[in-house]
């Protein structure tokens, strides 16, 4: 009933679907968890969404304000505790794999998960005792808050890291779906539950909910992904290579320690130069606006193991190609999704509540600088799974020096707006960094707009 080009095309398009969906050559396995992990993503966005609207509308601005304040924070360091090993093991199980080393991913897989505990822990002892030497520098209603999201902090860490083993086997949906489906859903349920219970709509009751829904997603989790190792592979001696691993781990801990507070940093310095009421507005903009970053984790989550092991192959152009075509994934699907985001930013924020709609023009600023970031893709991982890793720590380190030198700075004179200023002048200069870095590197051009055979990639990457 369709006309002759229309079927044509709805025809192409079914193949390529069952293409990706059946086959499992590297590019379609990469299809294929780019496309589990943006479903997953647009899931979680939905959930995220609604249940920031209905805390923000339980617990009020300040409250609300409160409890977004200490939960980047327990996030932040949660995933800065794991030192850099839940993405260390992503580039080096796709080549243990390649080269069949039984003993090396046994020890590597039962090594990232002890190096997490321990190292949060001890993290989380040394955060307790300078919550309780420092209170009296603190603002009283977020000590309590604190001290809860510090006792989270272990289990953060533990499922940055199991996310990480199922990423580097490809396992989109048990890499994602306890971070961004299950954790979300539990921390909604139990805080709704407790205040239909009798419990005050406090960020102290958020931060209690958020806990248990933390500790019984990562214990789960960790005993359904040991199951899932054991049967995989066989019992057998563990070979333990820390140094190496070490090694590497350190440098991406850096380069993801400085990323993750270019995205955060805005939030930890709203809180400390504004109120509580500030932030939930704030953070409300940003949150909405971020829609457009599920797009490009998507594609970084499947690019990251697609360039480790094309490392692995002598023709080396191909690393272009794979890394302008994940520019083009990431690239135009944010453009289309941040401009839906942003004509429909009104409604949206006032679901949050009347006072959140101040929180418009935020959005489009922060719009500004995501679609920066998007056009050249996921170039840290690419630099980083070619062993640029030291590169890339410079890099950061200049993109988050200009981060917090513009919103120390705009911040005090310009609130709100300052703040979004100053976190999407730092993904211009983030972007522009990695484009360079990658440009003088490797000898081509990584933006979505680029042609991958107009340059030839230099022969001594290795």
């Amino acid at each position: 009933m369709l006309p002759p080009a229309a079927r044509d095309r709805l025809a192409a398009i079914a193949a390529t679907l069952r293409a990706i969906l059946t086959r499992n050559d590297p590019k379609h396995i990469a299809q294929r968890m780019a496309l589990v992990a943006f479903a997953i993503r647009i899931i979680s966005a939905a959930i995220a969404f609604v249940s920031q609207i209905i805390l923000a509308r339980l617990m009020g601005e300040f409250e609300y304000g409160i409890y977004v304040f200490v939960w980047v924070l327990v996030v932040l360091f949660g995933n800065l505790s794991c030192l850099g090993f839940h993405t260390a093991i992503i580039r080096f199980l796709p080549q243990y794999h390649a080269q069949d080393a039984l003993p090396e991913i046994r020890g590597l897989t039962t090594t990232v998960r002890v190096f997490a505990l321990v190292s949060s822990s001890v993290l989380a002892f040394l955060g307790i005792v300078g919550v309780w030497l420092f209170g009296d520098l603190i603002e009283s209603y977020y000590l309590v808050p604190l001290y809860l999201g510090i006792f989270t902090l272990p289990m953060i860490a533990l499922n940055d890291v199991m996310d990480g083993t199922s990423r580097a086997h490809s396992w989109a949906i048990s890499a994602l779906s306890p971070t961004y489906l299950v954790r979300p859903l539990l921390m909604l349920g139990l805080m709704v539950l407790a205040v239909f219970g009798g419990a005050e709509a406090t960020a102290k009751t958020g931060m209690i909910t958020a806990m248990a829904a933390t500790y019984l997603t990562s214990i789960t989790q960790f005993f359904i992904l040991t199951w899932r190792l054991k049967r995989r592979y066989v019992a057998g001696p563990r070979r333990i290579e820390f140094g190496t691993w070490i090694k590497v781990a350190l440098p991406i801990f850096l380069i993801e320690g400085f990323s993750f507070m270019l995205t955060n940093s805005d939030v930890v310095i709203v809180g400390f130069y504004l109120d509580p009421e500030s932030v939930a507005i704030y953070f409300a903009a940003a949150k909405t606006i971020a829609l457009v970053h599920f797009v490009s984790f998507s594609v970084k989550a499947a690019a990251g193991p697609r360039f480790s092991a094309a490392m692995a192959n002598p023709d080396r152009q191909q690393l272009a190609s794979i890394a302008i075509e994940s520019a083009k994934w990431t690239f135009w699907p944010s453009l289309v999704v941040g401009g839906l985001v942003l004509a429909c930013g009104n409604f949206l924020l006032s679901l949050f509540g009347p006072v959140f709609v101040a929180g418009w023009p935020l959005m489009a600023i922060l719009y500004g600088g995501a679609m920066a970031k998007a056009f050249v893709g996921p170039a840290e991982a690419f630099l980083t799974m070619a062993g640029r890793q030291k590169l890339c720590v410079v890099l950061y380190a200049l993109a988050l020096l200009s981060n917090l030198a513009l919103n120390v700075t705009l911040i005090p004179l310009f609130g709100l707006t300052g703040a979004a200023f100053a976190t999407a002048g730092a993904m211009v200069v983030e972007a522009i960094l990695l484009h360079l870095a990658v440009r003088r590197t490797f000898g081509f051009s990584l933006f979505a707009l680029a042609d991958p055979h107009a340059s030839k990639i230099r022969a001594e990457v290795a």
